[in-house]
């Protein structure tokens, strides 16, 4: 079933960026920067939302108006959940509840894995689901070079099922807080 995702061709195309709970500035310095913003925009995608967490970096916003990426971006929010489904393309840390909620979704989904981490087997969870074509991986060196040659159209849908008690069943077992 591969096609489930196509390029943006309407006008208001948003991508949704989220880092949890967590601390990952390496990520919103990523998609802040004019790389990637100009990848997103050459992509069809019009606005970059960016849920940035505890991270001090703090991303230029902008209106758009001048044919740019509209940017804007908060801290938290009670549920992102109307952000991912209004969602274009959503790029997310490695949390095994926010990969599961986007393929449930069925939203094109790129991992961005926090390599300061250690030990990070959600980064592992990633790979497996890359490697069966649910979503693609990316660092925040990579990141601009993965937009440029994604092929939405080669993802496939994840098999249907609630993944996210299991989800945080794994992550209490590997010792990750439950998302």
């Amino acid at each position: 079933m591969s096609g489930r995702h196509q390029s943006p061709k309407t006008e208001n195309q948003m991508v949704f960026v989220t880092v949890g709970s967590t601390f990952f500035d390496a990520l919103v310095k990523s998609v802040d920067s004019q790389q990637v913003k100009d990848e997103l925009r050459k992509r069809g995608y019009t606005n970059l939302l960016i849920q940035m967490g505890r991270g001090f970096s703090i991303p230029s916003k902008s209106s758009g108006e001048d044919g740019s990426l509209a940017v804007d971006y908060f801290t938290f929010s009670p549920s992102i959940a109307d952000y991912m489904r209004s969602a274009s393309l959503i790029i997310s840390h490695a949390g095994s509840g926010s990969i599961f909620e986007t393929l449930r979704l069925g939203k094109p989904l790129i991992v961005v894995a926090n390599e300061d981490l250690m030990d990070n087997h959600q980064i592992e969870l990633a790979e497996v689901l890359a490697d069966k074509k649910h979503l693609f991986c990316a660092t925040p060196q990579t990141l601009h070079q993965t937009i440029r040659t994604m092929d939405l159209g080669s993802l496939l849908p994840y098999p249907p099922g609630e993944a996210l008690p299991i989800a945080n069943l794994m992550s209490k077992f590997l010792g990750f807080p439950p998302e």
